[in-house]
């Protein structure tokens, strides 16, 4: 079985069994937090990457994963992905505290899955996915600057929750980079192709916004 497709299998194990325990003992063994770590449960720093809030908060990061990580796993192999996974997830815990109020708690695989899509952006942003019926890149990069503009504008954008950590996602997305520049020889073109395509797009969705409102 393939490495990702057993990312997704523990995720969805990890949140049904999540989802039966009692909120109090979630709180503090499952949910990432700094006064869970200070506090000695290291744990919460890997477990907290596979347990999800909700059917929803779940089922829309493993189509993700599914897109990404396998993308990631044909093209650099296992071990890569992986690597780019779990330190995407760890970073984005460890570092986005400093910018969320104090005492925030996360959980989730989004992190680490930016990071995933911010390497895709360099090493294969042509690769087509038939589930978003768009080129991976242009994925990567659309998600990546609306959880950016999500960041700075807050109530203002559509579809903003207060309770999702999105600087957490800009910091996975950015540790992904690094990756994606490491194991491909083409990532400045990668990323040049990646730009026209958000070109495009921006045209294109332009266009057919005049042709409506006018």
């Amino acid at each position: 079985m393939k490495t990702n497709s057993l990312l997704i299998i523990a995720c969805i194990a990890a949140s049904i069994w999540a989802w039966q325990q009692e909120p109090a003992f979630a709180e503090q063994n499952l949910i990432f937090s700094l006064r869970n770590f200070q506090n000695g449960r290291v744990w919460t720093l890997v477990v907290a990457l596979f347990v999800h809030a909700n059917v929803f908060h779940l089922v829309g990061n493993m189509l993700f994963l599914f897109v990404f990580g396998n993308t990631l796993e044909k093209g650099v192999g296992s071990d890569k992905l992986l690597a780019i996974f779990f330190t995407g997830g760890f970073l984005s815990f460890i570092v986005a505290p400093a910018f969320l109020p104090r005492g925030t708690g996360m959980l989730g695989a989004s992190a680490a899955i930016f990071a995933l899509a911010g390497s895709v952006m360099l090493i294969r942003p042509l690769k087509f996915s038939w589930l978003f019926l768009a080129p991976q890149g242009l994925i990567a990069i659309i998600y990546f600057i609306y959880n950016v503009v999500l960041v700075y504008q807050k109530s203002r954008i559509p579809g903003y929750d207060p309770q999702v950590a999105y600087v957490a996602h800009i910091i996975g997305f950015i540790t992904g980079i690094p990756f994606g520049i490491a194991l491909s020889n083409r990532w400045k073109q990668n990323f040049l192709i990646t730009l026209l395509l958000l070109g495009f797009y921006l045209s294109l969705v332009s266009g057919v916004a005049r042709s409506l409102f006018r």
